[in-house]
Order: structure tokens, then C-alpha cells, then sequence
């Protein structure tokens, strides 16, 4: 456990490193054993990744080892996310990989958890689309983690996944039934000193009204035709349907794999997609089918008790800058008559906004990492800033034309319908931030209490220099 000075402190220096790891899509660990004489370098904060050294085990938790070069590739990660390492040291890194080897160790004790293979396959398939995406290519991919093949990373990126989701279910676990009192939330705050009370940026609520433009049946019939053409071509011709997927597939995530998806009834696709690919026999080919990404044809492949194996080709409607310049004009008026006074922004929103996520309930916008009404300006997403930071309360903004990272054009009208300014923290304004505070402490308490626990009864190994590390966890079983 860490030493609490103060509550602030020790809340501080445990989020500095749950907060940098919780940036990655997952930490790398890899399995393959290497003599353990090989030499250790010595505690640093910078990132010596770029040096040549000799590969070796530095620590062992229960079946899982931990590399030396698994430190070098979490500097790596961190430096890729835009993090700054500095201050950041090896001995930090190693013990938060050695906590994660043993949620891992642990959950595989555990009976109650269980992590299915078809479950971390499918993961797997979105991580790699994704990365895919972001790394441009798999020769890419296997350069920046040193794999020679990609059967060969696809193996190593399995077992890491599955780790982590063991890490993941049993430190869930640990904390799943931790609850926090208003009494214990009151108590928090009166114990953190005046001059080391946290200082909350300044932030928004706001809501928003959104209207896409109305694509015409002629541009529908279009691509409906264009569908029915490919689908033809396959079932008639033999034409190879993962190739026609590379070629016209407006699908990102699945595009480069010739339009292959593995899912089950679970996995989160929309309700009109996984309806069809359920309804489908084996080497059927689906009529094509709208969903709010555009219209689709699903070939599937294999059906495998609950999961299937399918390929699909996604089409969107052209919007033409007639649809634009109509959505505008609707926009427009809609923003006038709330000027106007004729109706109220929240009014506007319920009766005539086309997003559903936030027409119910009057335009308001919920932050998607908190999941409440209020955005930090300093954690704003950017595009968001740009058009929101200079509203005053009340003001609706002109109108916006948005573009999806799917391309998808859309007009919006904002409102900031409260602006908190910096303050430092008062029990009864931020009470919900406050009792997170607590809350994360409590937890910390709990998953401290348990480490200290499970360091007891399982097998640890810490080599070489890394001996010397200050460990906030008794690995060392002092």
C-alpha cells in the first residue's frame, strides 16, 4: 500500500499511472522465456527503448513473465498515445506490469471468471481493423512489434488480449461491491487540507440539434442497383465476393480484409445488421438491406453454432450539394424561430432534430467519458472546443456542418446552456466529482488490501538491478 500523507497525494500518484495505462487498447507482454542472466538496466526516466540490449526475464508472476523489453515497448506505447515520459521510470512500468500479471495469475484461479476464446477472437479481429487503420498496413503492424509474420503477431496479440481481459475481470472484481456513503463522501472532504484541495477547470453542459441532409431515392435506387449488380455477379458468375468488397466496400473496419466479420448474437453490431446475418443459410447471399450506416449484402461463409462467419459490402448514398443546401436552409429557419422566441432550443430539439441520442431529451449532450451533462474545456474534444467555446450561456451557435469520422455530413446548432468557471472544489457544487474522488480511494483501499493478499500466496520472481526498485506493492515479500 502507499503511504497517504495526505488524501489528495495519495489519490494523485495512484491516478497518474491508472490514468497513463488507461490510454492504451492494451500492454504488451510477451510470453516467450529468455534466460534470465541476461543484464538488467539499471531504474531510469528516460525512454531508453532506442537502445540495443540483450533480451531478458525480469520478473516472474505465478506463469507469466515479464521482459525487459516489455518496459522498453510501454515507453513505446506511452510515446505513441502523445504522452510525456518523463518522470516516468522503469521501475513505475514494471510494477504496473507486475500488477497486471497478477490480476491475470489470479483470475485463472478463479473459477467464477471466465474469458472465452471466441470472445477474445472477435475482440481481436476489431483491435486489428483498427490498427490497421491507424498504422496503415500489416507490414507496418509487424515492423512496430517486431513480428516476423502475421500469423505470428495474431498468436502473440491473442494471448496478450486474453491477459488483459483476465486483468480487467478480476480487478472488476475486486471492486465490483465497493460503495461509498454520503457520510463517507462528507468525511473525504473534510480531511483533505484547505491548501491542497484539487482545483476543477472551467465547464460546459450543452445541447445541440442536428439535421442530416435527406439523401433522394434516386441516389437510394443508385446504390441499391449497384448491390444487386455485385450480388448477381457472385451468385451467376463465381466472381469472388471478398474482392468485390475490397474494390467497392465503403466499410472501413472491414474493407482490407474483403469485408470479413466473426460475430455472435452479443457482438455490438445494429439490430437490422445481425437480423439478416441470423436469418442467412450458409453461402446465402443477403437482398440488399439498409441500416443507419447506409445499405449492405451479407455473404455468409461458415456458421458455427452461435457464431458466424460472414462478408459484407456497405454502400452509401452520394449526398448531393442539393440535400446540403436543403438541410441548411431547415437549420437556418429552426435557429430563427428559436431567436425569435417562437419556440425554446430544448422544443426545437424534441420536435425536429434528427439524432436520437439527444432528441429525447431536449438536445443536451452527454459527456461520453463520464457519462453526465458536464465537458471540461481543457478535455473537450477539439473539433467540439471550436465550435462551442466562445458561446455565451443562452447563445445559439450559427449554423455547423459536421463531418463524421465515417464521412457522413450533417448541420448543427449548439447552445451552452451553463458554463462553470474554474474554482477550486466546493462540497456543494461538485459533490459528484467529490464522491468519485472517494469512491477511487475506497477502491484503492480495497485493491491494496488485496494485493497485499495475493503477493503473499503467490509465486513472485523479481531479477537483477530491478531488485532495488522502491515498489509501492511488496513484490519483494519484505
Amino acid at each position: 500500500m502507499p503511504s497517504k500523507t495526505s488524501t489528495m497525494k495519495f489519490i494523485n500518484k495512484k491516478n497518474l499511472i491508472i490514468t497513463i495505462f488507461s490510454l492504451f487498447a492494451f500492454s504488451v507482454g510477451a510470453q516467450e522465456v529468455i534466460q534470465e542472466e541476461a543484464p538488467v538496466k539499471k531504474d531510469s526516466v528516460k525512454p531508453v527503448f532506442k537502445r540495443k540490449k540483450v533480451d531478458g526475464v525480469i520478473a516472474t508472476i505465478g506463469d507469466y513473465i515479464i521482459l525487459d523489453s516489455d518496459i522498453d515497448m510501454e515507453y513505446i506505447e506511452l510515446s505513441s498515445q502523445g504522452v510525456s515520459i518523463e518522470g516516468i521510470t522503469r521501475c513505475q512500468l514494471l510494477g504496473k506490469l507486475m500488477e497486471d500479471k497478477l490480476y491475470a495469475h489470479q483470475a485463472l484461479q478463479d473459477s467464477t471468471i471466465v474469458v472465452k476464446d471466441a470472445e477474445i477472437s472477435n475482440m481481436m479481429e476489431e483491435r486489428m481493423t483498427y490498427m490497421m487503420e491507424q498504422i496503415g498496413s500489416m507490414d507496418k503492424l509487424l515492423k512496430f512489434y517486431n513480428k516476423k509474420s502475421e500469423e505470428e503477431f495474431r498468436s502473440f496479440f491473442f494471448d496478450v488480449l486474453k491477459q488483459n481481459k483476465l486483468a480487467t475481470d478480476m480487478r472488476n472484481k475486486v471492486v465490483e461491491n465497493v460503495e461509498i456513503t454520503p457520510e463517507e463522501v462528507r468525511t473525504f472532504f473534510k480531511k483533505i487540507p484547505t491548501d491542497e484541495l484539487p482545483i476543477f477547470g472551467a465547464e460546459l453542459e450543452l445541447s445541440q440539434i442536428v439535421i442530416d441532409p435527406k439523401v433522394s431515392q434516386e441516389e437510394k435506387q443508385k446504390v441499391i442497383d449497384k448491390l444487386l449488380a455485385i450480388r448477381k455477379d457472385v451468385l451467376e458468375n463465381g466472381s469472388s465476393f471478398s474482392t468485390r468488397a475490397v474494390l467497392y466496400s465503403q466499410d472501413p473496419g472491414s474493407r482490407s480484409q474483403g469485408g470479413f466479420y466473426k460475430m455472435n448474437r452479443k457482438t455490438p453490431f445494429v439490430k437490422e445488421f445481425k437480423d439478416v446475418a441470423f436469418s442467412l443459410n450458409e453461402g446465402e447471399i443477403s437482398m440488399p438491406f439498409e441500416t443507419d450506416f447506409g445499405y449492405h449484402i451479407i455473404l455468409v461463409e461458415k456458421i458455427k453454432g452461435q457464431e458466424v462467419e460472414l462478408r459484407h459490402i456497405l454502400m452509401t448514398p452520394k449526398i448531393t450539394d442539393e440535400d446540403l443546401r436543403e438541410a441548411k436552409e431547415k437549420i437556418e429557419l429552426i435557429r430563427s424561430r428559436i431567436v425569435a422566441g417562437e419556440l425554446t432550443f430544448a422544443e426545437a430539439a424534441r420536435s425536429m432534430s434528427d439524432e436520437k441520442e439527444t432528441r429525447n431529451n431536449g438536445g443536451v449532450i452527454l459527456n461520453p467519458k463520464t457519462l453526465d451533462t458536464r465537458f471540461e474545456l481543457t478535455k473537450m474534444d477539439p473539433g467540439l472546443y471550436t465550435q462551442v467555446s466562445n458561446l455565451t450561456p443562452n447563445q445559439v451557435s450559427q449554423a455547423v456542418l459536421d463531418e463524421d469520422q465515417k464521412g457522413m455530413k450533417k448541420y448543427k446548432l449548439f447552445m451552452v446552456t451553463n458554463r462553470i468557471d474554474s474554482h477550486v472544489a466546493d462540497y456543494a457544487v461538485d459533490y459528484v466529482k467529490i464522491k468519485e474522488l472517494a469512491l477511487k480511494e475506497k477502491q484503492f483501499d480495497a485493491i491494496g488490501k488485496w494485493s497485499n493478499e495475493k503477493i503473499q500466496e503467490s509465486y513472485i520472481r523479481i531479477n537483477g538491478e530491478y531488485r532495488n526498485c522502491d515498489f509501492s506493492n511488496n513484490w519483494l515479500k519484505k
